[in-house]
């Protein structure tokens, strides 16, 4: 009598044989697949690349909306002029500003204008942000501090700059020190709240992870806190300079003196003073376009750089 060899053939099992009882081959293939997919996956993720794009898709994308921005409202302006809507004393066309500005241009000191208003801005905006980040950090990190200060920096945030002007020429003067008292007035609140509203979102892992490796007091704050609270920091700074732009322009607005140069807000109340709507019209324009181009050139590429960093900006933008 012959036997019969029932030893099951292990090797020969087809993953996708129905007749398999238990899955096992099944499951295990399809464990192998899903592995491999993940792998896959995080592989693609390591070979991104950052891809620029050609000049002229550049310029289609970011360059020529804000262009035809700015030609509709030309074009909506002279419609208005045009139409006569209201007096050429009070409305003049695009082309009367533009010789008002042409007029600085040849007498030397629109140059000279734009660059007293900016110097002044800028210089003012980095002593904020030396003031105003300690000052965040302790808010943040210091409950009794946070406590005692954190409703003063929110109230004076909310305070409109042009409040304080009166205050700091009596207690400094009409000179550059009561423009700086007036600019740090309105940024440093603003500074100051953006890096204690990043610091909140800052996952309490990474703060232990710190400790842990033995980033405490100084270090910690360098290179955990703020690094790991840079958007909101980033939003504070970007705040913190319009505020100074605005806390700027209202000073030189009110404040007027030889000693103080001619900036663009003194310009701007010289012009009302001469009934000159066309320079008033330009003195806008001009504060309009400084702040404008510091956001695009200075603010714009470090929020894109930083958000493409982590992950949440894609790499050809």
């Amino acid at each position: 009598m012959a036997s019969t060899d029932t030893t099951p053939v292990l090797e020969k099992t087809d993953p996708t044989d129905p007749t398999d009882p238990t899955g096992a081959a099944r499951k295990g293939a399809g464990d192998t697949a899903d592995t491999a997919d993940v792998g896959a996956g995080l592989d693609a993720l390591d070979a991104v690349t950052a891809q620029r794009g050609s000049l002229g898709e550049a310029l289609r994308t970011k360059a020529l909306p804000p262009l035809i921005g700015v030609l509709v409202v030309l074009a909506l302006w002279q419609g208005a002029y045009s139409l006569h809507v209201t007096s050429s004393y009070k409305l003049p066309s695009p082309a009367d500003v533009w010789h008002s500005a042409q007029d600085l241009w040849y007498q030397g000191t629109l140059f000279s204008i734009i660059w007293t208003s900016v110097w002044r801005g800028l210089s003012g905006f980095l002593l904020a942000v030396v003031i105003g980040t300690p000052i965040g950090l302790v808010v943040a990190r210091v409950r009794p501090v946070r406590t005692a200060i954190g409703p003063v920096l929110q109230g004076l945030q909310s305070l409109p700059s042009v409040a304080w002007v009166p205050a700091a020429v009596i207690w400094l003067g009409i000179n550059d020190s009561m423009m700086y008292a007036v600019i740090l007035l309105g940024a440093v609140p603003s500074i100051a709240n953006g890096l204690v509203a990043g610091i909140d979102q800052v996952p309490p892992l990474f703060l232990r992870a710190g400790r842990t490796i033995g980033a405490t007091g100084l270090a910690g704050a360098r290179h955990v806190l703020i690094p790991a609270a840079l958007p909101g920091y980033l939003a504070g700074l970007k705040q913190g300079w319009a505020f100074s732009w605005r806390s700027l322009m209202a000073a030189e607005l009110v404040a007027s003196s030889p000693d103080l140069g001619r900036g663009l807000g003194r310009f701007l109340e010289d012009q009302r003073e001469f009934s000159d709507m066309s320079g008033v019209l330009l003195g806008i324009v001009l504060i309009l376009f400084v702040g404008i181009a510091i956001e695009l050139l200075v603010f714009t590429p470090v929020e894109r750089r930083v958000l493409r960093n982590r992950g949440l900006l894609g790499t050809g933008k």
